[in-house]
């Protein structure tokens, strides 16, 4: 394994001018998951902009019951609590993705409807949940970016897919810095949903490598193939099918088929 960059409160706050996110932030040496960790916490609405690192997730998932596959310290692994916002899920998906991509490089690409690419290869993926207590929604938005994983230590059933900050850029990543760029991207483009939503989805149709290519998705287990033409910010991907007529897939119940 690299060498091994601990996760620091201090350094993490140290100069970090974000409004919201990062306002508290929990760093843990294993978790099983830092969604569940957030959603204990969800509770509180005063919570909000809770931000929650770990070194190790023993459960770590994705979309549709997958595995988040990370050795210790490899990755940069957090949860970000909204426990109020005026943004809906599509669009808070939407954000994030534009949010992640932004912090790790000019280069990354958006993959809808929850991974990031860089150089065609998977770097990062988002996980959003919500959690209702009483009248109120809370989100939970979970990211992970490869960072040390190597050539080597990357599973054989996605060495072809899948690479990291290290490989990409020949050198060894900074976590501090990127967990600070981060929160910072994520604050300013929150801010940015919540009163111009339409500059969010302009910069995620300049990121996203599905607009205007062909595509077949996955929902309700039938496939739907067809051109993407766009991006709704309350309903989901926009599909012109090959059968005819136009469909809208929302990121919750839809997959792109392998």
């Amino acid at each position: 394994m690299p060498n091994f960059d601990n996760l620091d409160h201090d350094k993490i706050k140290n100069n970090l001018k974000t409004k919201l996110i990062g306002k508290e932030i929990l760093i843990f040496n294993s978790t099983s998951s830092t969604n569940d960790i957030a959603a204990e916490y969800a509770k509180n609405k005063k919570n909000n902009g809770l931000v929650v690192f770990t070194e190790e997730q023993t459960k770590g998932r994705g979309r549709a019951a997958n595995k988040w596959i990370t050795e210790k310290g490899d990755s940069l692994l957090c949860s970000v609590l909204l426990t109020k916002t005026k943004i809906n899920g599509e669009l808070l998906s939407l954000t994030t993705a534009v949010a992640v991509a932004d912090a790790i490089s000019q280069n990354a690409k958006i993959k809808w409807p929850n991974d990031i690419t860089l150089n065609n290869k998977k770097i990062a993926g988002i996980l959003l949940e919500s959690k209702q207590n009483n009248s109120r929604t809370a989100y939970i938005i979970g990211i992970g970016i490869n960072c040390h994983q190597t050539k080597d230590s990357l599973p054989d059933e996605i060495k072809q897919t899948a690479t990291s900050l290290d490989i990409e850029t020949n050198s060894t990543c900074d976590r501090i810095s990127l967990a600070k760029r981060l929160l910072t991207s994520l604050d300013q483009w929150l801010k940015i949903a919540e009163k111009k939503p339409k500059k969010v989805i302009e910069q995620w149709q300049k990121l996203s490598i599905l607009l205007n290519k062909r595509v077949t998705l996955i929902f309700n287990d039938k496939q739907f193939t067809g051109n993407c033409i766009g991006i709704d910010p309350e309903k989901g991907l926009i599909l012109q099918l090959d059968s005819g007529g136009v469909r809208i897939f929302d990121a919750l119940h839809t997959s792109i088929a392998k």
